[in-house]
């Protein structure tokens, strides 16, 4: 396929003439890797990039989830590096990622198709010492992967220079929109020189991301491997109508699902953290295989959990919107949505974990009252409207299991009324209380004496001071007389009274 053609590769468009790697332009060294991974056919978002990134062009490329955008950066910039040498704290290339495992995922594709090929690299992702990402950077890197925040951290501290960097890419570009990355991907791209080379690649384009592509790339080639937001036809898509919105009801018909068909592994994805910690614990108490993973989790943990999943350890992945882009799982059966997500973009990145590479796979998405207008924003989307499943079990499923003691608690309406139930209880004993008081005494109140004259009033004080005259009689009738004491009525020293030292008496 030549550049003048165009590179829309919509389902509608005419088939492209069957081609394979060795016609892309890449070299010997990475079409034996390549070969070695199993690989000979390109897929359609590979087969338009790659030429065009070995010319030297800026692409925008807008693909489906699971249409192989890794390698079709990948392969061009590892034959790009094989000339040249890097520089200590200057790297020749840059990759931005939004998630750890993203970031983690390309640097392996960077190990699989670049072992034949002297490149170095780093990873610049949290939950990993600042001090083994600086000596790798003080030594020079060919490939960084970063994160944005991570990479700014470094920039700031003074251990980053971005200068030298002559192919940058972003990938999944809406996802670092929803995450809040813009502000730092503009920054990042200033700091960067303005003749380098830009390959930017997203499955969706809203307003702010095509306004960032005018702003920073240059005559870029636009390549689209299908229409935006739309799904892949191996995907059997159905969605559970649920009575109600119970947290109960639906963790119980979520594993109604799970029991009706064969599930070799599968990803739940959840909204909420919390909901992704309580769904796995939940499963886990009813016997089934399975693990949280979300974005609060330790690094290590959250690494171990994805690597037990691929290698087929773990059979099901309960996980936030974090694994929902780009993670390279090639063989998953199945994904359940736990609910619509907010936006129904996510819902085509969530399913699109599945039905990868020519595979059949399946979705099923549980829909309760609250959801419908989520539903409808999806249809909308997707162009097409989603199958409505009927579950066996489910209606049963929907009372709640008194054994599942996670979530958030029993539906509102529940709520309003055991309220209400306390709230009559707790009227019904006052009015017993009440009840059961002795009457009030009939006899008449005796009425208070009339205030007396100003005249006749005593003084407020003066029982007071009545008491404290009375003290030193009291004082002086325990006291034996002065005689008996032994004391002359002239003994007394002026100042001293009857406490006269005896030294100083006369003699």
């Amino acid at each position: 396929m030549t550049s003048e053609n165009t590179a829309s590769l919509d389902a509608e468009a005419a088939p492209a003439p069957q081609i394979t790697f060795d016609d892309l332009g890449l070299s010997a060294e990475t079409l034996r890797a390549v070969k070695e991974g199993g690989y000979n056919t390109p897929t359609p978002i590979q087969a338009a990039a790659i030429p065009e990134v070995l010319k030297g062009r800026d692409v925008l490329g807008i693909a489906q989830t699971g249409t192989g955008k890794t390698a079709s950066f990948t392969l061009p910039m590892i034959d790009i590096l094989a000339s040249g040498r890097s520089r200590a704290r200057m790297p020749r290339t840059l990759i931005l990622e939004p998630t750890r495992e993203l970031a983690a995922q390309v640097a392996e594709s960077f190990d699989k198709y670049g072992k034949y090929q002297k490149l170095t690299k780093a990873l610049l992702i949290g939950g990993v010492s600042f001090g083994d990402q600086d000596a790798l950077l003080a030594r020079g890197v060919d490939v960084l992967i970063a994160t944005p925040g991570r990479l700014l951290d470094h920039f700031e501290r003074g251990k980053l220079l971005l200068t030298g960097v002559q192919v940058m890419v972003v990938d999944e570009a809406d996802r670092m929109l929803d995450m809040g990355f813009i502000p730092d991907i503009e920054r990042i791209f200033k700091l960067t020189p303005f003749t380098r080379q830009t390959l930017f690649f997203s499955a969706t384009m809203p307003p702010e991301i095509t306004r960032i592509t005018e702003a920073f790339l240059s005559n870029p080639k636009r390549i689209e491997a299908s229409r935006p937001a739309t799904t892949a036809n191996t995907i059997t898509q159905r969605v559970v109508m649920l009575p109600g919105n119970d947290p109960r009801t639906r963790r119980a018909a979520l594993r109604a699902v799970i029991n009706s068909v064969e599930v070799k592994n599968g990803i739940i994805f959840c909204n909420r953290k919390t909901d992704v910690d309580v769904v796995a614990l939940s499963l886990k108490r009813h016997g089934y295989d399975a693990a949280p993973i979300h974005g609060d989790l330790d690094q290590s943990l959250r690494t171990k959990t994805l690597d037990r999943f691929r290698s087929g350890d773990l059979k099901i992945l309960v996980a936030s919107d974090v694994a929902a882009r780009g993670l390279d799982v090639p063989d998953v059966s199945h994904v359940f949505n736990y609910e619509p997500p907010r936006s129904p973009d996510d819902y085509v990145h969530r399913i699109g974990r599945t039905g990868r590479a020519g595979r059949q796979g399946a979705s099923f998405t549980l829909v309760g009252p609250g959801d419908k207008k989520s539903l409808d924003l999806i249809e909308k989307l997707t162009g097409k409207e989603i199958e409505k499943a009927q579950i066996e079990g489910v209606p049963e499923a929907a009372i709640g299991d008194p054994n599942d003691r996670g979530g958030r608690g029993r539906r509102a309406e529940e709520l309003k009324k055991e309220h209400s139930k306390r709230l009559s209880e707790k009227k019904q004993r006052f009015v017993k209380r009440d009840a059961e008081r002795p009457t009030a005494s009939m006899e008449p109140i005796e009425q208070p004496e009339a205030p007396q004259p100003p005249s006749e009033r005593k003084p407020r004080n003066e029982p007071r001071r009545e008491k404290h005259a009375e003290a030193p009689r009291r004082e002086q009738e325990r006291r034996p007389p002065r005689e008996e004491r032994g004391e002359r009525s002239g003994d007394q020293t002026p100042g001293f009274g009857d406490n006269m030292p005896a030294f100083l008496r006369k003699k």
